[in-house]
């Protein structure tokens, strides 16, 4: 296939988010014309650009979806509810698959030319042995899939297969691993890892490993998907392979603490899960730990991101430059007073 090089107007979702916001930067620094989709409830903190243009309005509302793409020559999808709890839990499940399913829907009828689609390693088996990175050919099912966000964002990869196999979706889809870096408001479960460690409130760890990757590299990525990536393929979007010990040492070099050296068996952490759920429940705020968040440590979240690199010409810079530029937003945003 050709490289699609021509800009054009490009809807993007999930901006007022962490690598939402990062990828509005990305496409207005290359010339793209941006209009974004973003909740009435949406944060504002990251909404900060005065060249972009406002559309609100929830991805599960067909009508405001449909007003959000009229004219526009691109869609990125990044929007998502990401949380590894909530009292509902299939709430996460309905909101990703069919908030995926309308916008893609949007996409078909307002004849967009490319759409790239931002899925997760989430949707990928992890590693048996727990060293040899997985790549994109190993596929998770919904049932195989631990917790009811990586079930959504199973079943909503499966949305944009399906369109663009039986309707002609003219889609990319992307698999991030880990985003780290600047703008993390809410922040995302890795966020608030970072935060509470560079806080001193971590003196322990679980044996478990993730991939990092810095998430303007992330949302770079995405605008080479765009412009090279083939229709219909995953491209897993990453960084480095990285020990959670590890991570946590970075942090508290950077920050001045002692690392924790305390290994947790995983027994031990599955009650203060328990409980902190529980405690979820009454004050209505996510908890630290989770249940699903214990049960995924078991596997090293691995990944290759060697097909990216081949095709798309991806590239990712050290992961402690995305744990240093994380901690410095952290800090100069007030979070970890």
């Amino acid at each position: 296939m050709a490289e699609a090089t021509e800009t054009g107007p490009v809807l993007i979702t999930g901006a007022s988010g962490f690598l939402g916001s990062a990828l509005v930067d990305v496409f207005r620094r290359a010339g793209f014309p941006v209009r974004v989709l973003v909740r009435a409830s949406s944060p504002r903190r990251n909404l900060t650009w005065t060249d972009v243009e406002f559309a609100e309005g929830d991805m599960r509302d067909a009508a405001a979806v449909a007003a959000a793409m009229r004219g526009q020559r691109y869609l990125v999808h990044a929007a998502a509810d990401y949380r590894l709890w909530a009292p509902d839990m299939e709430e996460i499940v309905r909101t990703n698959r069919e908030g995926t399913r309308i916008m893609m829907q949007a996409a078909l009828d307002a004849g967009v030319e490319r759409v790239v689609y931002t899925s997760s390693v989430a949707t990928i088996r992890p590693p048996a042995d727990g060293i040899t990175p997985s790549d994109e050919t190993m596929p998770l099912t919904p049932e195989t899939a631990i917790g009811a966000y990586k079930r959504s964002k199973v079943v909503a990869e499966r949305v944009v297969e399906e369109m663009v196999a039986q309707s002609g979706l003219p889609a990319v889809i992307v698999n991030p691993s880990t985003p780290i870096g600047p703008r993390d408001v809410k922040p995302t479960p890795t966020g608030r890892i970072i935060q509470e460690a560079a806080l001193g409130k971590m003196p322990a760890f679980v044996d478990t490993g993730l991939n990092l990757a810095h998430v303007d590299d992330v949302a770079a990525g995405h605008l080479l998907a765009l412009r090279r990536g083939r229709i219909g393929e995953r491209y897993i979007l990453g960084g480095e392979n990285v020990l959670l010990s590890a991570m946590l040492a970075d942090i508290a070099g950077m920050v001045g603490r002692k690392p924790p050296t305390v290994n947790l068996p995983r027994g031990v952490v599955y009650p203060i899960a328990f409980f902190a759920e529980l405690a979820a429940r009454v004050t209505g705020k996510q908890p630290f730990a989770t249940i699903d968040g214990i049960r995924m440590s078991r596997y090293r979240m691995f990944f290759s991101d060697a097909k990216a690199r081949a095709e798309l010409g991806y590239t990712a810079r050290p992961y402690r430059e995305g744990l240093s530029d994380a901690i410095a937003w952290f800090r100069e945003a007030g979070y970890l007073r």
